[in-house]
């Protein structure tokens, strides 16, 4: 199953950058062997800066075609890593092809685009900066891929 981030904003190079790029490598090594990835992220910018409508109809745009939309809000359900896990390896299971994780910009996302999604996941009740949510979030890949490997879990 295909991954793709959806995300508002350009990650400019920097820590964030670097660690993102590590992750979403390792995601793609352990990934392969369970059927996930290859992982990519795809950003979108609303350069006229007219709000998040805007933004939802370039999200919309980056999605593809058939794709499982889950989006990144504090709405959204809070889950540990291994029932992640499990989520990523039923929606592969069900023969989903691609999987769209959608990061809104710094308001969120928009109520229309979360209305549309076929899952809501939340890292907390806390608002994260959207820039490491994508960090976050690809850390979370990658530990998703090794609980589905069979490699060991730690529990903080």
């Amino acid at each position: 199953m295909r991954i793709s981030i959806c995300a508002v904003g350009r990650l400019r190079a920097g820590p964030e950058k670097t660690l993102l790029d590590d992750y979403l490598t390792r995601f793609d090594r352990t990934g392969r062997a369970v059927g996930l990835g290859p992982a990519s992220v795809v950003e979108v910018e609303d350069k006229k800066n007219t709000g998040m409508g805007a933004e939802a109809a370039l999200l919309r745009k980056a999605v593809p075609k058939g794709a499982v939309i889950c989006t990144l809000d504090e709405r959204g359900c809070v889950m540990s890593s291994p029932v992640f896990a499990q989520k990523l390896g039923g929606w592969r299971d069900a023969g989903r092809q691609d999987l769209a994780l959608v990061i809104g910009g710094a308001d969120g996302i928009d109520p229309s685009l979360r209305a549309e999604a076929d899952f809501s996941i939340s890292f907390g009740s806390m608002v994260w900066p959207h820039m490491l949510v994508r960090v976050m979030l690809a850390e979370q890949l990658y530990r998703a891929a090794t609980i589905l490997a069979g490699g060991p879990y730690h529990r903080v």
